[in-house]
């Protein structure tokens, strides 16, 4: 039996959970206070501190980290890598600890996992950060030289959920051909070619649909006439982007089961954009079909929007056709962590390392 400690910092908490194998044991959330966090003034800052909320915790729950046989964290910002479960080195964390590829709280994932796991002198994992990038060399074409589409996205989910379906469907993952939306507060839709993504819309602040908070693809020449007005800084358009795009541009609200409360209340307005985002993530959806040339296994729809039942019928309705639809709701990244690491100690998986 090997014994499993996750780690998933977020902007104002701290994930936990503990896996005896495949079995979650124990799952919480540590939540830290603005005025906590306030007082560091960067993302590594906060290291030493959130480190003391998972020690007090574990010590509470009769545990400490020489109970564990690794500890697993999320994968942060780096530079773009393959898919797969990584040994944590010096390297990975100084990266993070430097910010070199973005600030972002999932960046203390690596460092609190193998700061932990060296007081039991066990190994520290990632697996699948957001920086995966697969991508076939024609795909990251965006129409100038000047721009290159980039990989970032869902990787754990939409790895996860891949290899969950082909096992339902009684083929590997690496045999499998796959569309998967990971429907959040981004949303990312990935051609999944036996067992890589070989295309992705770059889900935290360029292209696809628009999502709860972002914009996604906009035209171009509008965007250029807003940038260049005067009336907004720099500052200001980037949160039309990410953070205030999409449904909050839209109806004030990120929120999907208010939308559809003012849809059932009458708002026409509501009702338009709510079918716009089922129409526009179908469109993806079937953008990357093309990449699989319609030799598609299945259609996955998961993340937090999955939930909806309105949302999941829209889409159902437009991207049918193409394969079965697979609704898996929610994203378990911790059971994707664990799962990682577990295939790593148990040698089914080649750890990767990286430089």
């Amino acid at each position: 039996m090997k014994r499993i400690l996750v780690i998933n910092p977020g902007s104002v908490s701290t994930k936990i959970a503990i896996f005896e194998d495949e079995e979650e044991k124990i799952s919480t959330t540590l939540y830290h206070s603005s005025e906590e966090l306030s007082k560091y003034s960067t993302v590594y800052a906060q290291y030493a501190f959130r480190k003391n909320t998972i020690i007090d915790f574990l010590k509470k729950s009769g545990l400490s980290p020489k109970d564990f046989d690794c500890v697993v964290g999320r994968g942060g910002l780096l530079h773009p890598v393959e898919s797969g479960t990584y040994v944590v080195n010096e390297k990975m964390k100084e990266d993070m600890m430097d910010a070199r590829y973005g600030e972002h709280a999932s960046n203390l994932g690596a460092i609190l996992a193998d700061e932990i796991a060296k007081e039991n002198n066990v190994e520290s994992f990632i697996v699948d950060p957001v920086v995966v990038d697969e991508m076939v060399d024609f795909a990251r074409l965006s129409g100038h030289p000047m721009f290159k589409r980039v990989s970032i996205f869902h990787a754990l989910n939409q790895k996860a959920v891949g290899r969950d379906t082909a096992k339902k469907i009684g083929k590997r993952y690496e045999d499998c051909n796959f569309v998967v939306a990971h429907m959040g507060g981004g949303i990312s839709i990935g051609a999944h070619m036996r067992g890589k993504v070989v295309d992705v819309n770059n889900a935290l602040n360029g292209d696809g649909p628009f999502s709860p908070e972002r914009c996604g693809t906009v035209p171009a020449t509008q965007l250029l006439e807003l940038c260049f007005s005067g009336n907004w800084t720099f500052k200001q358009m980037k949160e039309k982007i990410k953070g205030k795009g999409g449904l909050v541009a839209y109806l004030s609200t990120n929120d999907i089961r208010k939308v559809l409360k003012m849809i059932e209340n009458g708002d026409k307005h509501a009702k338009l954009i709510f079918n716009a985002l089922a129409y526009q993530i179908s469109k993806w959806v079937c953008k990357m079909a093309t990449m699989l040339k319609g030799n598609i296994d299945a259609i996955i729809l998961t993340g937090g929007l999955a939930h909806s039942e309105q949302l999941i019928s829209l889409i159902k309705e437009r991207v049918g056709f193409l394969a079965p639809v697979e609704v898996v709701p929610g994203s378990d990244e911790m059971k994707a962590l664990a799962l990682g690491a577990l295939r790593a100690l148990r040698g089914e998986e080649k750890v990767k390392y990286y430089d």
